[in-house]
């Protein structure tokens, strides 16, 4: 089978993984009582079938990552917010809405467009260890300055949560291609500190995301869904040799498909907003004693390109600050 359609392949069915993980995840979440704590969680099956989702879509992405390059695999994680829409349309009872019909179809038009100018080739350029490095520290300089104090906290830890995320997954591929390929020992300083700097970003975009959306979802999701792919292809074209194809013409064509992924994910993340919203309304409304509702909030996409859905139960994150 070809690289390419092997990694679109493993792509789209993680992200229907990931998809059907975030519903699992909110479903629970509605069906759990206010003030039910984590060990009661963790008793439940329908947690540990949403946690082995995540899971199986996080190995998948990981496998895409060997077959073809960021700029094609990356883009894809936005698929997890398309398939979520009928997946969490149907389970809660209701039909899609026409905001969510449109962003779906922008989205897969603007995705269509990327994938006939990404390269096709299987990746197999790495990072070296001094390029590691200095992606690391040039990302956590990015990190610092964006979660400074000022205005619009909520976009700027989302696009730094989307930017780690992004970054994690860019250093994933060279160790799964470098693990792979049997290029070089396995317990080298390079592989060592790769690894090291993976766990670092993954943890960092997780605790990141929850800080952004305190103050709301929709353009916070926007942002981190949108700056994951941007860093990830950004390292791509810049240190691992991959290149659009078709020159000028499918530049243009890249840069109309992105303009149309990303109105369209706009669309997705406010009627997702739109529609947490509405639920949380009827919860509350059916609960006048004041108990605080039980929902879920849709995380960045994490290192593995999928978002991360964690349940918010007694007006605090669970696992978060």
């Amino acid at each position: 089978m070809n690289a390419t359609v092997t990694a679109v392949a493993l792509s789209l069915v993680s992200a229907a993984a990931y998809a059907s993980a975030a519903v699992a995840q909110s479903r629970l979440a509605g069906r759990t009582e206010p003030g039910t704590g984590v060990l009661r969680l963790l008793g439940r099956g329908a947690w540990w079938s949403a946690v082995a989702l995540n899971a199986g879509g996080a190995l998948l992405h990981v496998a895409a990552l060997k077959y073809g390059p960021l700029t094609l695999v990356q883009p894809l994680g936005a698929l997890t917010l398309v398939a979520a829409v009928p997946l969490g349309a149907r389970a809660a009872g209701r039909r899609v809405t026409r905001i969510e019909w449109r962003g779906t179809i922008l989205t897969l038009l603007g995705l269509g467009a990327l994938l006939l100018t990404a390269g096709g080739s299987a990746p197999s350029e790495t990072l070296t260890l001094p390029e590691a490095l200095a992606v690391g520290a040039g990302t956590m300089a990015v990190v610092a300055g964006l979660s400074r104090p000022g205005a619009r906290p909520g976009l700027r830890h989302a696009a730094a949560s989307g930017i780690t995320s992004g970054v994690a997954s860019a250093l994933t591929q060279t160790l799964t291609v470098s693990v792979t390929d049997h290029t070089g020992p396995l317990l080298s300083w390079r592989l060592v500190v790769v690894a090291l700097l993976v766990s670092a970003f993954a943890t960092g975009g997780l605790l990141l995301s929850q800080t952004a959306y305190r103050g709301g979802l929709g353009a916070p999701l926007a942002v981190v869904t949108l700056a994951n792919p941007v860093a990830a292809a950004a390292i791509g074209l810049a240190l691992l040799g991959e290149r659009l194809q078709g020159g000028t013409v499918s530049l243009l064509l890249a840069l109309l498909g992105t303009a149309a992924a990303v109105r369209g994910v706009i669309l997705l993340s406010r009627a997702q907003a739109r529609t947490g919203a509405v639920g949380d309304g009827a919860v509350a409304a059916a609960e006048p004693t004041g108990g605080a509702p039980s929902r879920v909030v849709i995380g960045s996409p994490g290192p593995m390109g999928g978002p991360v859905p964690r349940a918010e139960l007694d007006r605090a994150p669970v696992g978060g600050p």
